[in-house]
């Protein structure tokens, strides 16, 4: 069963999110266990070379998807992710139903959308007929704004929207946060973090929302949401190193 198969029946699954140019290190933590990793081409580090290789070495780690949250809400960067061999497409800042329906144009091919066909390394893999590619691959919206929050039941509703992500730290920022970090306004965003997993269950789509560790993963799905991203290799990488330069007495 593929990824995005498993996506739209709303299996509970759990990624990694990576921001590094690093395929070796994604190759390994591709091999762990996670459903999926997610290569980050909007605040991440990773050239296009660097997707291709990372996709490459996901596959080669043979236990993920891989994921990609594309730059912009625009057919180039997301036709790019999917013929590299993107299991699935991440779109960020998604406000209403028009940008979530361009969003899902940009996955399919004609007469259903406008993706325009060469799928390169993905033909390996999904499809390459355009009906297989719509069935294995999957979109989904990033719901991160004040504007998207505010239409999040029509976003969801949106024909052929797979999932809607969480992006915790824009969200925060949307309902008052003077930082992503604010506390005072948890209150705020447990709302709507609530109410975002609420409008997918009503749409039968996947609800997804990104993490600081697995403790706060488990704790989002056992919430209702649907698949959880955990932490980056980056911050692990960084907290990691501290840690041991504080048990070397440093």
């Amino acid at each position: 069963m593929t990824f995005a198969v498993r996506l739209r029946d709303r299996e509970r699954i759990l990624g990694y999110w990576s921001v590094l140019d690093a395929p070796v290190a994604t190759e390994r933590i591709a091999r762990l266990g996670y459903d999926y990793v997610c290569l980050d081409m909007q605040h991440g580090l990773v050239g296009y070379s660097g997707l291709v290789a990372s996709l490459t070495a996901i596959d080669a780690g043979g236990a993920s998807a891989g994921v990609v949250r594309v730059e912009a809400n625009d057919p180039t960067p997301i036709g790019r992710a999917l013929d590299a061999g993107a299991a699935a497409v991440i779109v960020p800042l998604i406000d209403n139903a028009d940008d979530a329906a361009k969003a899902v144009a940009a996955t399919r091919y004609p007469p259903l959308g406008r993706r325009s066909y060469g799928p390169m390394r993905s033909a390996l893999r999904f499809g390459p007929e355009p009906a297989q590619a719509h069935t294995d691959t999957a979109v989904i919206a990033m719901i991160e704004t004040t504007a998207g929050l505010a239409e999040v039941e029509a976003i969801c509703a949106t024909p052929g929207l797979d999932g809607v992500y969480v992006g915790p730290s824009d969200l925060r920022l949307a309902v008052g946060g003077a930082h992503p970090a604010d506390r005072s306004v948890d209150d705020a965003f447990e709302e709507a973090v609530r109410r975002i997993c609420s409008a997918a269950e009503t749409a039968g789509i996947a609800a997804g929302i990104h993490t600081p560790d697995g403790a706060s993963a488990a704790r989002r799905l056992a919430q209702g949401y649907t698949f959880a991203s955990i932490a980056s290799d980056l911050v692990h990488l960084e907290n990691v190193a501290r840690d041991h330069l504080k048990e070397a007495g440093r």
